[in-house]
């Protein structure tokens, strides 16, 4: 097989390039699994499970088939390429899994890192963790009161999963756990220092948001002054925390240069991948406590890895467990075996304070990780106050439909004041499951922006005016902008400026300083996870496409708090709650009770951008 004929982009032909130059006498399939592997890494897997396309033909143009599970393996373990645990050869392959080496080295010692933190219990004055609780959680009336239980497990142990959809109040709950963790007797340092708490997220736009949340939450505390002040306030995204160098995966924080933290918080944990978690497991100190905040059902990590989800998984009290929550909390907690070795540390919050027992978002929410379909198809039709469905949705009408949903935008952006202009656009806000296309972003954008244009009468080749909402798309630390922030041009005395919102107000920036940017009328669902529209109107492709899945859908119409608008075919609804996308992957089965056991269905798949190889 001439591997030149082969439909390879630029980075698998590097890699297999990279590899012949290794070993000149590589088999074509050893070269040819190597470049499905960094295919399956550009969709998100973190390996490539043999079993999956044993036997068939990779690439249905070309007359190439794979071997059999059996002798495929075979082939792989006679190449000189390829190496078991501990070898040092580009790929690895494990238990029916190949891995470039690098991720399983990430995989393995992140798995090791965790189970670690998890085995390791701190000395808990129980009876003063069960007042501060009471006290804390005093008015959450449900039973089991999972607010109270994850804080209690995030008190006791040195690592804690909190999972929860929104409007649980996952930030409630660990501006609390703080406090309860703070009120702990012997919880500063020799003479008395406090705790080091550090507060992280993966963009800056949900740092940002994090320490406004924990700033405004701290304030009604029923806490003392000095509990209040040893709460932190600030917060920094994970890749500023660690000290990232650039494009190289290297980073200035490690496990020979940790951070000088005893208790670091990361908050939309879901949007982690692999790599950049095993990076921030080996810089934390082994005596300090991890708390992850996320939802399970959301889209996950760009990159590769599924790594919030599959924490979740296996996850339960048992006897022991249960019995000790109910001392300390005096919550009757549900027993269930757990199949992780994390088990009780992971906490599923289950009750939703933004979406009440008859909120048809709520609902839809529901019936969409259930993947039930006829039930997300009647309920959209039942006409729900706060559902709305165009099931036979056309350009021109999506267009209509957008111009007079923006139109209060528009009219407050001429004001010139930036708060009123961000209410605005924060009160309705367009989002798409992919970038290009006649459903996409691309295309949304610049039809909604000629038209504003037309009835401004602004050049169309102008591309500032009043009203051009914009999203940045990489970090400059310079300016204090990162990637996903958002800002709206508004006319001053100085001309036009870009303002974005900051912690002290708003700052304005000169069109010509941004970093590289886009319009933002219409945006993705993947960069809209963390935040808020009172409406949303979700617009899904005309055609079948491989980014819709079930946390897509999910992640879209939560987005709302209190509307939202699902402009779809029949058939793109369904297929979106049908499919329940799935990466390649073994951490789970490295974390559960059984190490024999089968790896468990991977989970969360969307496209992805990866550059990493050996």
């Amino acid at each position: 097989m001439n591997l030149t004929d082969l439909p390879l982009g630029p980075l698998e032909r590097a890699l297999v390039a990279s590899l012949q130059r290794l070993d000149p006498q590589a088999s074509p399939v050893v070269l040819a699994s190597a470049a499905l592997l960094c295919m399956a890494l550009d969709k998100g897997d973190v390996c490539l499970p043999l079993v999956r396309m044993a036997g068939q033909r990779p690439w249905p143009e070309h007359a190439f088939n794979l071997p059999k599970l059996a002798d495929w393996q075979a082939q792989l373990q006679a190449s000189a390429l390829v190496g078991g645990e501990g070898a040092f050869t580009p790929l690895i392959l494990e238990h029916g899994r190949l891995y470039l080496a690098r991720y399983q080295a990430y995989e393995r010692q992140l798995a090791e890192q965790l189970l670690q933190r998890a085995a390791d219990l701190p000395e808990v004055d129980e009876a003063q963790l069960s007042e501060s609780l009471t006290r804390l959680f005093a008015f959450n009336q449900q039973q089991p009161d999972w607010q109270r239980l994850a804080a209690a497990q995030a008190v006791r142990r040195k690592l804690a999963v909190i999972s929860g959809g929104p409007g649980t109040g996952k930030t409630t709950t660990v501006v609390r756990l703080l406090a309860a963790l703070l009120e702990q007797p012997d919880c500063e340092h020799p003479g008395g220092a406090p705790l080091a708490i550090g507060l992280a997220a993966p963009t800056g736009k949900a740092a940002a948001r994090m320490a406004e949340a924990i700033r405004n939450a701290k304030a009604e505390l029923p806490v003392s002054e000095a509990i209040k002040a040893a709460l932190p306030d600030e917060a920094r995204t994970l890749h500023r925390l660690l000290g990232s160098r650039g494009d190289s995966p290297q980073v200035r924080h490690h496990a020979a240069n940790p951070l000088a933290l005893d208790v670091l918080v990361v908050d939309e944990a879901s949007m982690v991948d692999l790599a950049l978690m095993a990076k921030l497991l080996d810089a934390l100190p082994p005596t300090a406590r991890l708390i992850l905040l996320g939802d399970k059902d959301q889209l996950c990590a760009v990159e590769a890895g599924a790594v919030f989800a599959e924490l979740c998984e296996g996850r339960g009290f048992d006897a022991q467990a249960a019995n000790e929550l109910q001392r300390i909390t005096g919550q009757q907690v549900p027993v269930s075996q757990p199949t992780s070795q994390l088990g009780d540390a992971v906490v599923l919050l289950t009750h939703s304070h933004r979406f009440a027992g008859d909120s048809g978002i709520g609902e839809l929410a529901r019936r969409i990780n259930g993947g039930d379909v006829s039930g997300t198809l009647n309920l959209l039709k039942e006409g729900r106050s706060d559902l709305t469905w165009i099931a036979t949705p056309t350009p021109n009408e999506l267009l209509e439909r957008l111009d007079q949903g923006y139109a209060p935008f528009i009219s407050a952006a001429k004001s010139a004041d930036p708060a009123a202009a961000f209410a605005a656009f924060n009160a309705f806000r367009a989002l798409c499951a992919q970038r290009e296309g006649a459903w996409g972003v691309a295309r949304i954008n610049e039809a909604l922006e000629a038209r504003i244009k037309r009835r401004s009468q602004v050049a169309s080749r102008e591309r500032w005016y009043v009203g051009r909402p914009v999203m940045v798309r990489q970090n400059d630390y310079a300016l204090g902008l990162f990637n996903g922030d958002i800002g709206i041009c508004l006319h001053t005395e100085y001309g036009l400026r870009v303002f974005f919102e900051g912690e002290d107000g708003y700052r304005p920036f000169a069109p010509a300083r941004l970093p590289s940017h886009d319009s933002a009328f219409a945006m993705t669902v993947h960069k809209s996870q963390g935040s808020e529209f009172a409406e949303v109107l979700l617009v899904l492709p005309e055609l079948p496409s491989p980014l819709l899945s079930r946390s897509l859908f999910y992640t879209g119409i939560t987005r709302a708090k209190h509307k939202v608008e699902i402009w779809a075919l029949p058939a793109r609804l369904s297929e979106a709650v049908a499919t329940r996308a799935e990466r390649a992957a073994g951490l789970a089965e490295r974390l559960a009770t059984a190490p024999d056991r089968p790896a468990p269905v991977p989970v969360a798949a969307e496209d992805s951008n990866q550059l990493a190889l050996f």
